[in-house]
């Protein structure tokens, strides 16, 4: 029999199985809900049931059903009763760096005292961390050596723990450019470290550059427009591409399907990316008038990152003379205007989504980012909605994620304590639940 007939046979055959058999075979989970936010930016429920089908949210209904409330569900399907915690959608951290551990001069050590398989390590054991944090989804802003893109992969066939990844390969900047890998490495180390992956200059080889990563079956494609300040380079955080070479990236980006996060800190460099149809600012430091009103007119995504100064301060704290010269005066002023391009942002109406930059900032202490939002412009229900419906519509999966709702995979997360009146009990989760499994518990 041609296989295509022993298919469409063995489909009839199961369409015309009674549905009581149909339900056994699935997999099926209850959760009783305190306060449920179910979808973020409205008014919560006080009360809930949530019925989860294969992974997907089946049906949220007010109050607290049992098991025998569902006739399509067996008598035997679980049920998690989680009436003393607030439950809400699983979180979203729309820039990360899982396979980066380190920062400064221990960094660059790193980058050639170890080999990929130490990488592919830590990123393994970040996943976890950012996972029990809460976080279900993340977008992964930059890994060379590929190891994040094989993490996706073998988080998303369920070898490993994790968040689901979206992942942007090796970050594009040009030569001397903040992602330039061989920034404050002798020059005989320079072929050796094969910054041709990440580094492009002018548009036909800008274009190159991200058709590579296409072809490396990247998510989005993440570029550099000025300086940075953990760039082992005095030469600022202004703009450091031109028009042809920022629009020949996009352009080609979206010609295949994928978003472009742009890392810019000066406005030059911000009004660049956004002339050229950037789709997010990461980090934007630097904001002006003129700035703010390109920005509401191309409605681009700002993520704020400002988790980046707990690290530093963290890693000074720990070791004073862990970043060069160079690169430690950027980080003072970097400290100093935390937060006020967020107030500007938030006063001008810029949408904005969560973001931490961990690595730069701690993995698993992702969470600290609201508190940080919060301090400087949001409200506790903004934070919130810009880590669940706000960064999945930046990161294009908001028919999946981002709320509680029918249809959409079952990401739940459970806390003690009401964070729209606090949003700190963010930083202590007790229940992860991803794609309808139980990740964590206490």
């Amino acid at each position: 029999m041609p296989n295509t007939l022993l298919h469409r046979t063995l489909l009839a055959l199961s369409l015309a199985l009674p549905a009581c058999v149909a339900a056994q075979n699935d997999e099926w989970l209850i959760v009783q809900t305190g306060p449920l936010l179910d979808r973020p930016g409205q008014a919560p429920r006080s009360a809930a049931t949530v019925l989860i089908r294969n992974g997907r949210i089946a049906a949220v209904r007010d109050g607290h059903a049992a098991a025998e409330a569902f006739a399509e569900v067996p008598a035997t399907t679980r049920v998690l009763d989680l009436r003393e915690r607030y439950v809400l959608p699983g979180l979203i951290d729309s820039h990360v760096h899982l396979a980066s551990d380190k920062a400064g001069i221990e960094a660059q050590l790193d980058a050639v005292t170890h080999d990929t398989a130490h990488f592919a390590y830590e990123a393994a054991v970040n996943a976890r961390k950012t996972l029990a944090a809460g976080f279900t989804t993340v977008r992964n802003l930059g890994d060379r050596g590929g190891v994040t893109l094989a993490l996706r992969d073998a988080i998303a066939a369920g070898k490993l723990p994790g968040p689901r990844i979206l992942d942007a390969g090796a970050p594009l900047s040009t030569t001397a450019g903040h992602m330039d890998p061989t920034l404050g490495f002798n020059d005989s180390l320079h072929d050796a470290i094969a910054a041709e992956h990440t580094t492009c200059d002018g548009a036909d080889n800008c274009r190159r550059a991200v058709r590579r990563q296409i072809a490396r079956g990247v998510d989005v494609i993440k570029m550099a427009t000025t300086g940075g300040v953990n760039s082992r380079i005095g030469a600022g955080l202004g703009q450091q591409m031109f028009e042809d070479e920022a629009r020949a990236i996009v352009e080609t980006a979206h010609l295949y399907g994928r978003k472009v996060a742009v890392h810019a800190h000066g406005a030059d460099g911000i009004a660049l990316a956004l002339r050229a149809g950037a789709d997010s600012i990461e980090h934007g430091t630097l904001l002006d008038a003129d700035t703010l009103a390109l920005w509401r007119k191309h409605r681009a995504w700002y993520v704020p990152t400002l988790s980046t100064v707990n690290g530093y301060k963290e890693r000074l704290a720990a070791n004073p003379d862990a970043y060069r010269d160079e690169v430690r005066k950027k980080i003072e002023w970097r400290i100093s205007v935390t937060g006020k391009a967020l107030r500007q942002a938030v006063a001008g109406g810029i949408r904005i989504a969560f973001g931490t930059d961990a690595g730069v900032s701690l993995h698993g202490r992702n969470a600290d980012e609201f508190e940080l939002l919060v301090e400087f412009g949001l409200t506790p229900a903004q934070a919130i909605r810009a880590a669940t419906l706000d960064a999945a519509e930046l990161l294009g999966v908001d028919k999946d994620l981002g709320s509680i709702e029918p249809g959409k995979r079952a990401d739940l997360i459970a806390v003690s304590g009401d964070p729209l009146a606090d949003v700190r009990v963010l930083k202590q989760v007790a229940w992860v639940i991803k794609d309808g499994r139980v990740e964590k518990s206490p």
